[in-house]
């Protein structure tokens, strides 16, 4: 029997073979759905270059030739979306021509390891809002999504003031230590006070002892 005969037959035994064990064959394959990972939200301050980061996972190794990706914005999710960056066969991840975003749009990202980000600098108030990543790796049928809510704000969050947690433990703690010591004297006290009363029971005793004594003499002289 030749070796395209033993093929064609395990390949028709393979087709014939229950849906559940097929399942099991694609499972055990390691094979996923095109997926994009991003941030759901990011913080920019007005004036400084921010880094939107996008990276897709598929089942097939990106394919330079089929491979398509496209980066839009909308100022919010009811308004059109504007294509500012997009993937070219022959120059890879560019920018396109925005009045929005002028030359302010650079490729951040590694095609290698599927990292689709990029960066934005000098970022505007009028940068806010939703950016989206597209992602297409044929034979994938599945097209990537990721939706991103660029925040713009015009000064950081102020630092946590630290004196004031500072003051507070330190007077926490020096009145804790006041409260001990106060234990420590007034068990210091207490301690003493015993034994004063212990030495004068002691001296009672000792004076009763002595009295009893001297009248035992007193009535054993004629």
């Amino acid at each position: 029997m030749s070796s395209h005969v033993q093929e064609r037959r395990s390949g028709a035994q393979l087709i014939n073979a229950p849906l559940p064990l097929l399942l099991l064959l694609l499972g055990l394959s390691g094979c996923s759905a095109m997926d994009v990972t991003v941030s759901s939200s990011i913080n920019a301050l007005n004036g400084t270059t921010v880094r939107i980061p996008c990276i897709f996972t598929s089942c097939y190794k990106m394919n330079a030739a089929k491979f398509a990706m496209n980066w839009t914005y909308q100022e919010s999710l009811n308004d059109t979306e504007e294509i500012f960056m997009t993937y070219s066969k022959k120059k890879g991840m560019m920018p396109m021509r925005s009045e929005r975003f002028g030359e302010r749009v650079m490729f951040a990202g590694n095609l290698d390891k599927n990292d689709l980000s990029f960066s934005l600098s000098d970022v505007q108030l009028e940068d806010e809002g939703v950016y989206h990543c597209y992602v297409r790796n044929p034979p994938d049928r599945i097209q990537g999504h990721g939706v991103i809510q660029l925040n713009v704000v015009t000064e950081l969050p102020p630092p946590r003031d630290s004196t004031i947690a500072v003051a507070i433990g330190a007077s926490v703690g020096g009145a804790l230590a006041l409260l001990i010591l106060s234990m420590v004297v007034v068990k210091c006290l207490r301690r003493h006070r015993k034994q004063e009363l212990i030495s004068e029971e002691k001296m009672e005793e000792e004076g009763k002892l002595e009295a009893e004594g001297v009248a035992e003499e007193g009535t054993k002289q004629p």
